[in-house]
């Protein structure tokens, strides 16, 4: 019974994501910083880690929406959101956005 409700959940968790639209495409890629890294894949899905006073944080999920430039990932009642401070931006030949403070530059596509 455990081996099935951990099926049925991670089918639930896959299928919950919302495909970035075609007006956020530009932050679809690898981002990355000295202290963190963000992989937004096309689908939706979601991979962040970040190393803050000594200990590292770490999500991955669907993107369950968009705010704004912030987005929203998780599952229904466990999310995270990531406030976006700049958009997606080319700046000198590179691809820069500011996530929960932190400026990343896009490393892959």
């Amino acid at each position: 019974v455990l081996a099935f409700l951990i099926i049925v959940a991670a089918v639930l968790v896959h299928g919950c994501g919302l495909k970035v639209p075609e007006d956020k495409l530009e932050y679809v890629g690898e981002w990355q910083s000295r202290e963190m890294y963000l992989l937004i894949n096309r689908n939706g899905s979601v991979r962040y880690s970040r190393l803050k006073e000594g200990g590292t944080t770490s999500v991955s999920g669907p993107i369950r929406a968009f705010e704004g430039d912030n987005f929203i990932v998780g599952v229904p009642m466990i999310t995270t959101t990531f406030v976006v401070s700049e958009p997606p931006h080319l700046e000198n030949k590179q691809w820069k956005m500011t996530v929960d403070g932190v400026t990343l530059v896009k490393t892959g596509s």
